[in-house]
């Protein structure tokens, strides 16, 4: 992601603080400045955004369950400011794989008056150094870097930064060349989502351009992203954390992680999907709740989990994953995504007879055959920056477009 040109609004700059802000005001990061984080932890160095709450997050020993909550997609910074200057003190963990080279850049997007106004990156952090073929992983340490975003106009304007959706993020310090306030709740939808690491992001090419991001956008409604990469697999905490969590409109989408870690059968499934869902429906007993099946994903339609890595590419910098199951196992009662996906509308069609706030979509309509034929799964299992925006705009069409269950005037 290349940043701004210098002279263009809201370009980031390299100039010391010192020189930069010539008379900085720091403000405290509280909740009231962040939206799309369930919680705030005081850390060593500032404070975590969390997307799972602590009581959550308690109930799992699950390492890349802690990373996924933990890294800020759909958070960002909010606040009202006449400031032209914005600088944030930020301590990356940056994912790298052994072997292989390195990953990309988080990216932190700059948004005026909701429009895209600049992109930068932080230098430093830690690096948390996986090896794919042992599963072992080493953290090291790094110094704290500083976002930087200079000429932005000069009238009270509403700021949004997005934190990268791949980088866990602590929060250090909030610099500005003029005061700041929380941006006053001006009655928007509350939009909260749930799913897998297509929602969580990968591998979109920004924060704000995450399909539940562009979706939101589209339908002008406020983004809660509780999409969790390699996470989705109806936990009751998570249900817990949907339940209790403010939302006029629900989503959950629900498959692909339980084919992926080949985590339960079909007996189980059944009952687990009814769990999950009752659960919400206690905290939100009539808001629109949308059901979603699986995206297109050839290597698991027919063929069980779990998924395995493919190191052929892995020096060239490219993963890819296959399938491990047996096509044959789906007697048994392996799951398939086709096998999720008739599950899925089979359930939400007999609890929809008592709950016609119940809704189902198929995922092929977001990401199906004639897609993938034009825009393949670089990996095999994730969408890549153009398919994000594409599943974006399908959703905001299906889901928040006239006659959607998400419409407007559904709840006029």
């Amino acid at each position: 992601m290349k940043d701004r040109p210098d002279d263009a609004p809201g370009a980031p700059t390299s100039a010391p603080a010192a020189d930069w802000l010539t008379t900085p005001v720091t403000t405290p990061i509280t909740t009231d400045l962040l939206r799309g984080a369930l919680d705030l932890e005081r850390t060593e160095h500032g404070v975590l955004p969390h997307r799972l709450p602590a009581r959550a997050r308690a109930q799992s020993a699950d390492g890349q369950l802690a990373m996924a909550e933990a890294q800020p997609s759909g958070v960002r910074l909010a606040f009202r400011t006449r400031a032209t200057a914005v600088e944030l003190d930020a301590l990356r963990t940056k994912n790298a794989y052994l072997g292989a080279p390195p990953r990309p850049d988080g990216v932190y997007d700059l948004l005026v008056d909701g429009k895209l106004a600049g992109q930068t990156s932080v230098t430093g952090g830690n690096v948390l150094m996986m090896d794919m073929t042992t599963g072992s992983a080493e953290t090291r340490p790094g110094p704290v870097g500083t976002v930087r975003f200079a000429g932005l106009p000069d009238r009270v304007k509403d700021v949004e930064i997005w934190l990268p959706y791949n980088e866990i993020t602590e929060l250090v310090a909030l610099r500005t060349d003029a005061p700041v306030e929380a941006v006053p709740d001006e009655g928007r939808r509350k939009w909260l989502h749930h799913g897998s690491s297509i929602s969580h992001g990968s591998d979109a090419a920004s924060p704000s351009t995450t399909w539940p991001a562009l979706a939101g956008s589209l339908g002008g409604v406020e983004l809660t992203n509780l999409g969790l990469g390699g996470s989705a697999l109806l936990d009751p905490f998570t249900a817990r954390a949907l339940r209790d969590t403010p939302a006029d409109l629900i989503s959950v989408k629900i498959g692909i992680n339980l084919v992926n870690a080949d985590l339960m059968r079909l007996r189980a499934f059944g009952p687990a999907v009814h769990g999950f869902l009752d659960t919400v429906r206690e905290g939100h007993p009539t808001a629109p709740l949308l059901v979603v099946s699986p995206v297109l994903c050839p290597i698991h339609e027919d063929t069980p989990g779990p998924s395995v890595p493919d190191f052929s590419n892995l020096s060239a910098g490219r993963l890819q994953f296959r399938a491990a199951g047996d096509p044959a196992e789906r007697a048994g009662g392996k799951l398939t995504l086709n096998v999720i996906r008739d599950e899925l509308a089979r359930i939400v069609k007999q609890r929809s007879a008592d709950d016609p706030n119940l809704h189902h979509l198929d995922g092929r309509d977001l990401y199906g055959e004639a897609d993938f034929a034009e825009l393949p799964l670089p990996d095999q299992l994730h969408p890549d920056a153009a398919t994000h925006r594409r599943i974006g705009e399908r959703f905001a069409a299906l889901a928040f477009g006239s006659g959607g269950p998400f419409a407007a005037e559904r709840g006029a």
